[in-house]
């Protein structure tokens, strides 16, 4: 079904709304995926906070127009499905997580801070841990000398307190 003019720009006001506070951009072939594995895809990406959409390639070239998506405007070709993020690794993830299991779903690239990717750094993109694992491993990595200064202070304590039990005891006999 044929769009009119100003179903069209609503549809480009609405994907410059996602690219304006989208951090990636994930571009990927459809081509021979059912209706099922789409609405499959659409779920996971709705549930990881990704705005998934079919799009048009002169309208989405449109929409991300004055963005840092805009170096990606040359791989925009041929039947896309288009994924925008906050997360700076969510779109990626979603869609190579989704590639991984279905043949036909087929990465064809993206961008991030506005550098184009291709396939691969789409899928080095999606192999990098989210916001939350990184965190959680900072987390860890600064309690870790705590652990160990917390550790080497109580042995020593514990030395300290069996020196000074055999003390009073080494010294009663003699007395």
């Amino acid at each position: 079904m044929s769009l009119n003019r100003n179903e069209k720009a609503a549809v480009v006001s609405e994907v410059s709304a996602q690219a304006a506070k989208a951090q990636t951009l994930a571009l990927a072939e459809y081509r021979g995926l059912t209706v099922e594995a789409l609405n499959k895809l659409r779920v996971d990406a709705r549930a990881k906070g990704v705005y998934l959409h079919v799009l048009k390639n002169t309208l989405a070239r449109r929409a991300v127009t004055g963005t840092p998506f805009e170096v990606a405007a040359e791989s925009m070709s041929g039947p896309l499905i288009y994924g925008f993020s906050e997360d700076a690794v969510a779109a990626a993830k979603v869609i190579a997580d989704f590639a991984k299991s279905n043949d036909k779903l087929v990465i064809r690239g993206g961008a991030y801070a506005g550098k184009a990717l291709d396939a691969n750094g789409v899928k080095a993109l999606a192999a990098v841990p989210s916001r939350e694992v990184l965190l959680a491993q900072i987390a860890g990595l600064l309690m870790s000398p705590v652990q160990r200064m917390a550790g080497v202070l109580a042995a020593l304590a514990e030395k300290r307190g069996e020196g000074a039990a055999e003390a009073p005891a080494a010294e009663a006999p003699a007395a």
